[in-house]
């Protein structure tokens, strides 16, 4: 009897054909399978990617909270929001952007009006996250002292206007200034100290900790007056410990300084050290009045 008829079945050759190749198909599915499941991923993420990765896995698992629970949020300073904080606080991408540009000028919010004049945000949701602002206390001082004069009061003897010139100043006489205490004018005299003395009261910018009113109040104040007498550098010839002992100068600057004298030649002017790299731009005005040429 055909082997084929033992148990009762009987294929013709195409029934045959038929299940060789779906065998195989099924065959060739799990290979593909396997081996694209164990393929090793090569691709290289750089740190930036990594960092927005982890950002997004943050932000997807409180995506997946109970949207009915609120997060408890805690007193801050809106200075200091980082991505990730401001999607906490509800932020849109671009309001974040806002903030971080203007302060990246080195310029901070001292009200929830400027901070949503920065920012743009809208009224509805500034109005739930403006309780938890936490500004400076000097910052509330002068809130609460324009808040509260809302009625006639006896006529005050007005503070005469001053001048005196930034390099002959003490710490009592920057105090006059609202906003400067005891640590600021500290740092003042210090910077100072660190040139010898101030050629230029745009100066006043780079110092840490200052706010653009009180630079303003200090620019109108304690001007330079008397252009200082002081030992300039001789950029052509000082050497490499000199130049980095200059304070706008870091030691990769004085490092490139070198070399672009000795790979160009002299520096004439302070166009010549824009040219230099890493030079601080910004500042040239300034360093260029420490510089002999």
């Amino acid at each position: 009897m055909d082997s084929n008829n033992k148990y009762g079945l009987k294929f013709t050759r195409a029934q045959r054909s038929g299940v060789f190749v779906l065998l195989l198909l099924l065959l060739g599915i799990q290979l593909l399978i396997y081996f694209t499941g164990q393929l090793p991923h090569t691709s290289e993420v750089n740190p930036e990617s990594e960092k927005w990765l982890s950002q997004q896995i943050t932000i997807d698992s409180l995506k997946r909270q109970n949207q009915t629970s609120k997060i408890q949020l805690q007193p801050f300073n809106p200075n200091f929001i980082s991505d990730y904080k401001g999607y906490i606080v509800g932020m849109t991408v671009a309001e974040i952007d806002r903030l971080q540009a203007f302060r990246a000028q080195n310029k901070y919010v001292n009200s929830v009006a400027e901070f949503r004049q920065v920012t743009q945000m809208d009224e509805k949701r500034l109005a739930e996250i403006a309780p938890y602002f936490k500004f400076p206390e000097w910052v509330n001082q002068k809130i609460h002292k324009t808040q509260s004069v809302s009625y006639p009061i006896a006529k005050r003897q007005e503070k005469k206007d001053f001048q005196i010139d930034i390099n002959k100043a003490t710490r009592e006489e920057l105090r006059k200034i609202f906003g400067i205490g005891e640590a600021l004018s500290e740092r003042i005299l210090k910077e100072k100290e660190k040139f010898g003395a101030f050629v230029s009261t745009e100066q006043f910018r780079y110092i840490w900790g200052l706010s653009d009113e009180v630079i303003e109040q200090l620019i109108h104040h304690f001007p330079v007056i008397n252009p200082p007498e002081i030992k300039k550098i001789d950029i052509n010839n000082a050497s490499l410990k000199e130049l980095a002992q200059f304070p706008y100068f870091r030691y990769g600057i004085a490092k490139q300084i070198i070399t672009y004298r000795s790979m160009i030649g002299l520096i004439k002017s302070k166009e010549d050290l824009t040219k230099i790299k890493e030079f601080p731009v910004e500042k040239v005005d300034i360093i260029a009045l420490y510089l002999d040429f």
